[in-house]
């Protein structure tokens, strides 16, 4: 099983996982995403993509080096979007699949259409990234802008200063700043992608269903968007699907609620045995 992380976030959010996962005889691989952590480029002439096309090419280039030929997924945010994109473009190397906040690949054709008032405001950083001040402030004030993103999403998880900071090492990596400011505005369709990946962005621009079993799991209290009582996205699982609603949980799933995250993945490999 692979479980994978967001932004701002990194391995250390299924800390709680890992171990009880282990003890079961599973095999769990928690990889930082690229931009975090250890990761480097090999060239320096590598766009320092951070698009949804590159992360879930990184996925699969993973488990091709690891000779894994199918596995679990668990992803939340940015991981959430490379595990949904490799249960749709590649079915066939994904057992099961645990998303937060469900269907998250990106709709960039789209992009454009503004949400209403409320939810807006809520993307303030989005907006902030795409601005050259944003990227300063990014680079200038990573810590504290990132701490601050986990405060909003999260309302109400008390972390504590130790627990930001063993994640917030990950955000010192030298890519960082470059990833997340083309992921921020290559969503939006206001900066190029790499060619490289550009037919798996042909891709998902048709918004492919996801034919997997599934069960998504959605943070009552939220602070990126809220949770609607009605399903939006029950037309993008066309396969054994469920959703759950988390009371009193926040972005940072696997962190909050790594029980009940457990609980998702072992349903959906009892179901997939």
């Amino acid at each position: 099983m692979i479980l994978l992380h967001g932004f701002p976030y990194d391995p250390r959010g299924f800390d709680a996982m890992t171990a009880p996962l282990a003890a079961l005889g599973h095999r769990v691989i928690v990889p930082y995403l690229r931009g975090y952590g250890a990761t480097r480029f090999r060239s320096t002439d590598t766009m320092r993509s951070g698009q949804q096309a590159a992360l879930a090419h990184d996925l699969l280039s993973m488990m091709d080096a690891l000779k894994i030929p199918r596995a679990a997924l668990v992803g939340y945010d940015w991981g959430g979007r490379a595990a949904c994109i490799a249960a749709a473009l590649w079915p066939e190397r994904v057992r099961c699949l645990v998303t937060g906040q469900g269907y998250n690949i990106q709709n960039i054709p789209g992009a454009a259409t503004p949400l209403l008032p409320e939810a807006e405001h809520k993307l303030w950083y989005q907006y902030y990234f795409n601005t050259e001040r944003g990227r300063a402030g990014l680079t200038a004030n990573r810590a504290e802008l990132c701490r601050l993103l986990w405060r909003l999403w999260s309302p109400s998880w008390s972390f504590d200063t130790p627990t930001y900071q063993a994640s917030a090492a990950s955000f010192e990596n030298p890519d960082f700043v470059d990833v997340v400011i083309h992921s921020y505005r290559h969503r939006f369709g206001y900066v190029d992608g790499d060619p490289a990946y550009d037919a798996i962005e042909a891709a998902l621009a048709k918004q492919p269903a996801i034919t997997i079993p599934t069960i998504a799991l959605w943070g009552e209290d939220d602070g990126v968007r809220d949770t609607p009582r009605a399903d939006p996205f029950t037309d993008k699982f066309t396969g054994a699907y469920q959703r759950r609603l988390l009371p009193g949980i926040g972005h940072n799933i696997p962190q909050e609620a790594p029980e009940a995250t457990i609980s998702a993945l072992l349903d959906l490999l009892e179901a997939t045995a």
